[in-house]
């Protein structure tokens, strides 16, 4: 029995043979065919010289048609793949005499028509299978219906076809150069710059042209069609046709509808929607970015991981019609990023470590080959940073480091430690650290959990303030230091100033108020207070706290500022 598709192609012959006027086309008919796009929506038939998308169901063909008057007529099909390999092949059946346009007396009856299509199978012009965008040209082509039929064996997916008889006035397509290869010019550890001939089409035939940089981990693309179906991935079902719009009517059988041929069979949605369901919800992330640069023919790629091979397309889009051609893409690996220098920490030595935004720094610890425990001590300056320790390549530790942390790790003779820094993600780092195998007494004085300083509103004068801070049960030595500061002193201006790692040996005499012991065996009760007089009315004052340890490295508390009363 004849498919459906044959009866409607039949049916849209007459109608073709008038409206297509190959291969000397009407121009103004065909300016206006192209504009009103949907006047090929639903139908087989492909229009001569526009592009035309299509979208395919897994394992269900799909034919178009066109029809050639004249023999000798050039020929140029051009079928675009997106997302999936297509199998397509070009067929050719000799049209009936009375078929033509030029030809008199009234046209054969459709039935007729439909039986003499019936036993005549074409002859097969082109086959192709695969996923580039392939090309039939033909610079003499006999008269008569031409089929191409489509497949994806692989799964749901686009296309584009274009045909034209016109082929050397249409050139819709942006040329190639002679050297189409996309070039890598400069690599670095996060930037690559491309570089390309521009292409002839812009320069000889003065269309408009923009070039399409598409960057990515997988694969090179051979289709702007591609990269598009890519990047949608995750919206595929949104993507796929409409009905009424890209569908030929037995489509619609994907959609749990009942076409016309399996009216005595019972067709369910479950199954299918199930399947769109899954498309729905699954939604991979696509690591892949295009960018389009106008005419430029040179590009530098940046923010690129370091040590991490991209592949490179570009594309020359024709901005007139839409239509692009892909230069040959390239690939390249970024360079690693640069050693880093290992410091060496000496048993017992407090080492100074500076550490970039976002950066970090290694150190190395080789204590002496007999040691039962070490100690590594780590004094934060201003934020927060990571560290780890591997012992003989193992990770033994991995914290993050706020203020004054000690770390006892359980030793192993002959092992050799390595320390990674890892620095804070909102500006530079400064930390001080000591490594040793030795149990005495640690550089860095123990401080409490709270390192605030609590201000007495309610004891407040117009002379003097009265504060308190927390200790602990170590006895160790307090410094109180002042510095009057501008009324609108602000927060940015104060966290400048909350390198915990300064210590009053950088403030002058006069801002020192007392130094004093303290301890408490209680920690409820670990609690000081000082009051600091010989203030002026109505102003502002900044008060630091500096906790002493041995060896002479101190750790500051939180700065407080504070007001005294105007009026007394």
């Amino acid at each position: 029995m004849l498919p459906s598709l044959w009866y409607i192609t039949l049916i849209l012959l007459p109608a073709c043979l008038k409206s297509q006027k190959l291969p000397t086309r009407d121009e103004e008919l065909f300016q206006m065919q192209i504009r009103d796009k949907a006047l090929f929506h639903d139908s087989s038939v492909i229009p001569d010289g526009a592009e035309i998308s299509g979208y395919l169901f897994r394992d269900n063909p799909k034919r178009y048609f066109f029809v050639v008057e004249e023999d000798n007529t050039p020929l140029s099909v051009i079928v675009t793949p997106c997302d999936a390999p297509l199998e397509w092949k070009l067929t050719l059946q000799e049209l009936p005499e009375e078929a033509s346009g030029e030809g008199s007396g009234e046209p054969e009856p459709l039935e007729q028509q439909k039986q003499q299509f019936v036993h005549e199978d074409g002859t097969e012009l082109f086959s192709y299978k695969g996923n580039d965008v392939e090309y039939f040209v033909s610079l003499s082509s006999p008269s008569g219906l031409y089929q191409l039929e489509l497949i994806s064996t692989e799964k749901d997916t686009h296309f584009k076809v274009y045909a034209t008889t016109t082929p050397e006035s249409d050139q819709p397509y942006p040329e190639l150069p002679y050297d189409p290869r996309v070039d890598v010019t400069s690599l670095g550890r996060t930037t690559v710059t491309l570089a390309w001939k521009p292409t002839p089409t812009s320069s000889v035939l003065k269309q408009p042209i923009q070039y399409c940089v598409v960057i990515n981990k997988e694969h090179n693309f051979k289709s702007i069609c591609a990269v598009e179906a890519k990047i949608n991935a995750d919206d595929a079902f949104m993507m796929a046709p409409k009905p009424g719009l890209d569908f030929s009517p037995f489509d619609f059988a994907h959609f749990g509808f009942i076409s016309d041929n399996n009216a005595g069979k019972d067709r369910f949605i479950s199954k299918t929607s199930s399947k769109m369901l899954r498309q729905i919800t699954a939604k991979p992330k696509v690591d892949l970015q295009k960018v389009c640069i106008g005419n430029k023919n040179i590009f530098t790629v940046s923010d690129l991981k370091p040590d991490t091979q991209y592949y490179f397309d570009v594309f020359a889009v024709n901005s007139a019609t839409n239509m692009s051609t892909a230069y040959v893409g390239t690939f390249a690996r970024t360079k690693e990023e640069a050693k880093q220098k290992t410091v060496e920490l000496k048993d017992g030595k407090v080492t100074d470590v500076f550490i970039k935004r976002k950066g970090a720094k290694f150190l190395r610890f080789a204590p002496v080959s007999s040691h039962q425990k070490v100690i590594f001590s780590v004094h934060s300056c201003l934020d927060a940073i990571q560290i780890q320790v591997r012992r003989d390549g193992k990770l033994i530790l991995s914290q993050s480091v706020e203020g004054v942390r000690q770390f006892q790790l359980r030793g192993k003779p002959k092992a050799k430690y390595m320390i990674r820094l890892k620095g804070s993600k909102k500006g530079a780092s400064m930390l001080k650290i000591l490594a040793t195998s030795k149990f005495n007494k640690q550089p860095f004085p123990s401080l409490p959990e709270d390192t605030r300083i609590k201000a007495f509103d309610k004891l407040r004068t117009c002379s003097s303030v009265t504060v308190a801070w927390l200790g602990t049960q170590e006895r160790n030595k307090y410094c109180v230091y002042k510095k009057e500061v501008d009324d609108d002193y602000s927060e940015e201006q104060k966290k400048r100033e909350q390198n915990q790692c300064l210590g009053p040996d950088t403030r002058k005499k006069s801002e020192k108020v007392i130094c004093k012991y303290f301890h408490s065996q209680n920690l409820h009760k670990a609690v000081t207070t000082e009051t600091i007089k010989g203030l002026q009315p109505g102003k502002s004052y900044m008060l630091d706290v500096y906790v002493m340890g041995h060896g002479g490295h101190s750790v500051k508390y939180q700065s407080k500022v504070v007001k005294t009363r105007k009026f007394c």
